[in-house]
């Protein structure tokens, strides 16, 4: 099987082409610190032979974070734990990434105020953001590039840059969300340009031979927003400057759009091959025939499974089983496969 042989980025090796997607777990709280349970909950999959693991959306200011019991890493003192579960799950085989992250107008915190490129909130149900003066997107940028330099010195094998579902940097993309009249606002150029300075900023502090992961929401299910084909022409503006796209789609409003297995895996294979990017597919891949066909016919480089790896901590494990293959078990676990 495809998704069981390696693959190699950079100098990132992993021993199999299943990731497992960032999923919020709410199981911090306002500190942001890593608490036992993360450590049992990204351990457990790394013991399931997980390939890459890639953490939850992580705060880089405490209002970016989604919820007040999301993880942090604004100040250094987030380092600490954050290497403890590094370290737990590279013990195992595992590689580990951690998604950086700013939630803009979709931010529940219990901060003073939130905010946005424009003063536009995502609904009646959420504040009304303030929109971000020039002065504060600068502060954002190195706060993102101080973030990646706590990741590296946590000892992450990769970063993904959170440029998806309707958060900070979805909505500098989006013209839906994006009404700015500045040189952040209006063209394709302008409103990627708070992404490429992200980016820019971030290689100042990480390391080359480390990837850079960013996750998109690949299509607005809106005539006035972006679609697949727009999404080729924002990768193209900073693709010198990312490693891999993570591809999913929506989250910026309240769109109704398709859901089906694989329903995101055509976003992946255009971008796939128009911007001739690697890319992590995701969207309700379920069973490995489905994982199979996406990696023989070159859709994507790496499939990453959500909810089945909420289900299941050893999906890896069960699909190597269920189709007879030659792989090494656990020790503590192979009575359960022989």
């Amino acid at each position: 099987m495809k998704s069981l042989t390696s693959y190699k980025i950079k100098d990132m090796e992993l021993k199999n082409r299943i990731v497992m997607p960032p999923m919020c777990m709410y199981s911090s709280d306002e500190s942001g610190m890593v608490k036992d349970f993360h450590k049992i909950h990204y351990i457990s999959r790394a013991i399931g032979d997980v390939g890459l693991i890639i953490v939850e959306a992580t705060g880089v200011v405490p209002n970016g974070r989604i919820t007040s019991n999301d993880l942090g890493i604004w100040n250094n003192e987030h380092i600490e734990g954050l290497k403890s579960l590094v370290d737990g799950v590279k013990s195992h085989g595992s590689k580990i990434a951690i998604q950086l992250a700013h939630a803009g107008r979709k931010c529940e915190s219990n901060d003073e105020y939130i905010v946005a490129p424009s003063a536009i909130p995502f609904n009646e149900k959420y504040r009304i953001p303030r929109e971000l003066s020039k002065e504060e997107i600068k502060k954002l940028v190195l706060a993102f590039r101080d973030a990646s330099r706590r990741a590296n010195e946590a000892g992450f094998d990769s970063i993904e840059i959170h440029g998806a579902h309707g958060y900070l940097i979805h909505e500098f993309l989006s013209p839906i969300t994006n009404k700015r009249t500045d040189e952040y606002g209006g063209s394709i150029e302008n409103r990627t340009r708070f992404l490429k300075e992200i980016l820019e900023s971030v290689k100042e502090v990480w390391p080359k031979e480390k990837p850079i992961l960013l996750r998109v929401s690949a299509d607005d299910y809106d005539n006035d927003g972006i679609d697949k084909y727009e999404m080729v022409n924002i990768i193209n503006e900073v693709k010198e400057n990312i490693d891999m796209v993570h591809v999913s789609t929506g989250g910026l409003i309240n769109a109704k759009f398709p859901i089906f297995p694989g329903y995101q895996v055509s976003h992946s294979d255009i971008i796939k091959k128009e911007c001739n990017m690697p890319t992590i597919a995701v969207g309700l891949i379920k069973e490995s025939d489905q994982i199979e066909e996406i990696l023989y016919n070159n859709r994507a480089d790496l499939v990453a499974i959500g909810r089945g790896l909420l289900r299941d901590p050893y999906f890896v494990l069960n699909m190597a089983y269920d189709n007879n293959l030659d792989i090494k078990y656990p020790r503590q676990y192979e009575r359960g496969y022989f």
